[in-house]
């Protein structure tokens, strides 16, 4: 029995393309959760699978010039929210590097979410999921709602005019309702600093 429902749960990670991601819970119609925890630690251990994080597996992805490629922070993050059926928002260093503002990757990948905060450790680096009110949720636009995570972060007094050029460059890619929609949620001072794009 136990073989069977390895069996099962390789012929349904199979059946999907490489590297997706896996939880205990993609499995809950094949066993109950000791079983399937056991058939994924057995599937880890003869290599079609591997351990992304704790409790994420993955089947791994193989490019003929650069050999295995893993899954990136934001997918483990975008998979974990789908999961749990969770709004997160990329915030701080991430939502700058995400924007072309950095090139440096941040160790500390963080995300508001409207779910339990916690963090997650994926090699060197950590999601950190931070419990946020839903006015910080709200955001509609990909670009806007990274730009006033972005200048959030860098910070009134710190930010340059370069920076705020950047921005507005970036920005003018955003659909105007969604950024009209966006800047009234964002700081008094990010709305002064950005509202000449947005009218």
């Amino acid at each position: 029995m136990q073989k069977s429902i390895e069996a099962q749960v390789l012929g349904k990670i199979k059946r999907t393309k490489r590297g997706s991601l896996f939880f205990v819970d993609s499995f809950t119609a094949i066993g109950n959760a000791k079983a399937v925890n056991k058939a994924l630690e057995r599937l880890v251990k003869s290599g079609e699978l591997e351990r992304a994080a704790t409790g994420i597996y993955v089947r791994p992805v193989h490019d003929d010039y650069i050999g295995k490629v893993s899954p990136s922070v934001e997918e483990i993050a975008i998979a974990i929210a789908k999961r749990d059926r969770a709004t997160i928002i990329p915030t701080g260093s991430y939502a700058m590097y995400k924007l072309g503002l950095t090139t440096q990757v941040p160790l500390n990948v963080v995300y508001y979410t409207d779910t339990s905060a916690r963090k997650i450790k994926i090699g060197k680096q950590t999601i950190t999921f931070k419990k946020a009110s839903s006015k910080n949720l709200a955001f509609v636009g990909k670009t806007s709602m990274l730009a006033v995570q972005a200048l959030r972060t860098i910070g009134k007094d710190q930010i340059t005019e370069e920076e705020v050029k950047q921005i507005k460059a970036i920005l003018k890619k955003e659909n105007p309702k969604d950024l009209q929609h966006d800047l009234q949620l964002a700081p008094v001072w990010i709305r002064e600093l950005l509202k000449t794009k947005a009218e």
